[in-house]
């Protein structure tokens, strides 16, 4: 791990400081310690204080600077602490925010109850308009900014039994395209990542009916197209050119035509196609 974490001598991106949430594991970690190589001192922040320790400690180990912050994204009053905290750690106003703390979420529609939906959405959805409502504020002050808001295919791919998580990140990928255009007058560029299968704990940490999270979790593990590191990387080279959407993976990509080009069509096929699953 410390061989690949060799920094490079290049100048610190986006102003060298940035802001990751749910950077105790999965993409939020790839996403730090790829900050890290890039010379940008990190704030870590995730609800599990102690993984977040974890990141920071291989980011310290290979001679970044990295603090971790405890934050349930969820909730408005420590995200607001969070922004406040952070330039104090790091001694300068914070120029990039990765809003990628979220959960997953699975199930019929007629099974979940509407606790299942208010978790999802306070993640997945709050948790983003919360980073970017206490960042941007700053990023204008300064005249520049960058925004990477974490999505996910499911944001257009719309799959059965998967309405809570797919309408948290269509959420998400809307919100994104609005700020987009919004914020390029002021110097702020945003990208939205929009991942299919990538190996991380999202399902083992989230709410995935017995019938699915091993069959799920195994295909993330076994059959993803990438890695989180990979799709960490990609996803600031993109941002660093301006792009609005980052589709890591071919199936992404297919998906994301498939629906442009017949949106009814493509949900036809869904839905025939779901008609062979067994419940």
């Amino acid at each position: 791990m410390l061989n690949i974490l060799k920094f490079r001598s290049s100048k610190p991106s986006y102003n060298g400081y940035a802001v990751v949430t749910g950077a105790g594991s999965g993409i939020g970690r790839s996403f730090a310690l790829e900050l890290a190589k890039r010379n940008t001192a990190v704030v870590c922040a995730d609800l599990n204080l102690e993984s977040a320790e974890e990141t920071v400690a291989l980011i310290e180990e290979a001679g970044g600077t990295a603090f971790a912050v405890a934050c349930d994204v969820g909730k408005a009053e420590q995200v607001e602490a969070l922004a406040v905290k952070a330039e104090k750690l790091l001694g300068n106003p914070v120029s990039l925010v990765i809003n990628n703390a979220g959960v997953g979420i699975g199930g019929k529609f007629d099974e979940l109850s509407l606790q299942d939906w208010k978790w999802a959405m306070d993640v997945n959805l709050w948790g983003v308009v919360h980073g970017c409502h206490y960042f941007v504020p700053g990023f204008k002050k300064q005249g520049r900014g960058a925004i990477i808001n974490v999505a996910s295919a499911a944001s257009y791919t719309a799959a059965p039994e998967m309405s809570a998580y797919n309408v948290t990140k269509a959420g998400v990928r809307a919100l994104s395209e609005t700020l987009y255009s919004e914020l390029k007058r002021d110097n702020i560029k945003v990208n939205v990542l929009c991942p299919t299968l990538v190996p991380t704990n999202i399902i083992k940490d989230g709410r995935i009916p017995d019938r699915y999270s091993k069959l799920a979790d195994h295909a993330l593990m076994n059959y993803a197209m990438t890695t989180s590191d990979s799709v960490a990387k990609l996803t600031l080279n993109r941002l660093d050119k301006g792009e609005l959407y980052t589709t890591p993976q071919v199936d992404a990509k297919l998906f994301w035509v498939m629906k442009r080009v017949s949106p009814n069509l493509y949900a036809d096929l869904l839905g025939f196609s779901y008609r062979f699953v067994k419940n």
